[in-house]
């Protein structure tokens, strides 16, 4: 069962290595936007988006953007990285433990 438990760990883990890189990369798009990624950056940019769009996109249907003013704020990238982060240093660790 614990090899079980740290197969998840390094999923969610992994997971949250893959949110942080959709971060990044989503910076490196809004402010560089001449930008064109290139073979290996492209099917890396393809992989993450891959791996983090279905949660994000099921997120984003029950929690809608924050309108302010003209300004629109994705609250579903925030909460997910928070119930990955959560999970990752809470649960699982409490479940390692019983």
């Amino acid at each position: 069962m614990s090899v079980l438990f740290q197969v998840l760990y390094l999923v969610v883990y992994f997971f949250l290595l893959f949110l942080m890189a959709r971060l990044v990369l989503s910076f490196v798009m809004q402010f560089a936007r001449r930008w064109q990624p290139r073979r290996g950056a492209a099917a890396a940019m393809e992989v993450v988006w891959s791996v983090t769009d279905p949660p994000l996109k099921a997120l984003r249907r029950v929690i809608p953007p924050l309108r302010i003013g003209t300004v629109s704020l994705d609250l579903a990238f925030l909460i997910l990285l928070v119930i990955v982060y959560v999970l990752l240093r809470v649960v699982l660790p409490w479940l390692f433990r019983g």
